[in-house]
């Protein structure tokens, strides 16, 4: 069985769009099961119906407002880097009206619905293939996994939601008695997940470079500060995630090909771009083309 994992990454999705786009029409990769983690989420059911072109035109068009409903900060450009700074007077507006949260992302539930139909649904329910998207329950304390094949279409729609739902800037939302919110808070990278639901050789896309390769700039503000621990403890995650999903390969003997970016796209991935999400998806398209190229050669030579 043949999977695709796709890790959260927040606007670096594109590159894994981009990636996917190759590695599925360039390279004719099937996959029986989609596996995704906050942005990874948003994309695997349209490439699962390889409706590759739909959802590239979503990941090259959104901005801010296609995903909040109420956005917590302003995007602040200096000396040509964007950096963010708390929007005082939408948090308010949020807090008086009784949210846990600084903002509120109910704009992306409907662009969700948007792009994903009833009938879209109902085919990928009726194939062959499995979708499932990563939520944390922070009420129950655990990462839970949600398949296609377990919803009905309202509901699989709010887990992919709730996958993206990055607290406490974006929706906190209760559900079935839980308080759920993005699946990176508790797996990043569901490679082990894929290896315990059946795959044997499994295309890992993770929306971060291999190894560190920066220093990030000091807190100007308190929600400067906030997104960047955040940031660490996220990174942290994937990479123990990481490390988990390859020890249960070798006890599994499962193949994971890994594509990591192979450069810093953004220091926060809050800030949805259209030119840079758009230079994300042909970047991610011609990495995973290089690399294929290459291990191709390596193999030739060796032979």
């Amino acid at each position: 069985m043949r999977a695709l994992v796709i890790s959260g990454g927040g606007s670096k999705g594109a590159f894994a769009g981009g990636v996917a786009e190759y590695l599925m029409q360039e390279l004719g990769h099937r996959y029986d099961l989609f596996l995704g983690t906050s942005t990874g989420s948003l994309l695997i059911s349209h490439l699962a119906l390889k409706r590759i072109s739909k959802i590239k035109e979503v990941y090259t068009s959104v901005n801010q407002d296609s995903i909040f409903s109420n956005c917590p900060f302003i995007i602040q450009k200096k000396h040509g880097v964007d950096s963010i700074a708390i929007d005082h007077w939408n948090v308010f507006k949020n807090f008086y009206r009784g949210s846990k949260t600084f903002g509120e992302s109910h704009n992306l539930l409907k662009l969700i619905r948007q792009t994903l139909t009833e009938e879209e649904f109902i085919v990928l329910k009726n194939g062959p293939k499995e979708i499932v998207v990563t939520v944390s329950n922070l009420s129950l304390n655990q990462v839970e996994y949600k398949s296609i094949n377990d919803c009905t279409y309202d509901e699989f729609c709010e887990w992919i939601w709730i996958s993206c739902n990055y607290t406490p800037f974006m929706s906190l939302v209760r559900k079935e008695g839980c308080e759920y919110a993005d699946g990176g808070l508790g797996n990043m990278v569901p490679i082990e997940e894929a290896i315990k639901r059946g795959a044997t050789e499994i295309d890992a896309v993770i929306l971060q470079t291999e190894t560190t390769m920066f220093n990030r700039m000091p807190s100007k503000n308190a929600f400067s500060l906030l997104t960047t621990m955040f940031s660490f403890m996220l990174d942290r995650i994937e990479s123990q995630n990481i490390r988990i999903g390859k020890f249960a390969a070798v006890h599994n003997d499962a193949i994971i090909n890994f594509y990591y970016t192979p450069a810093i796209l953004t220091t926060n991935s809050l800030i949805f771009d259209k030119e840079k999400m758009t230079a994300w998806w042909e970047s991610g398209f011609q990495f995973a083309k290089y690399k294929n190229v290459e291990l191709s050669q390596i193999i030739s030579e060796s032979e």
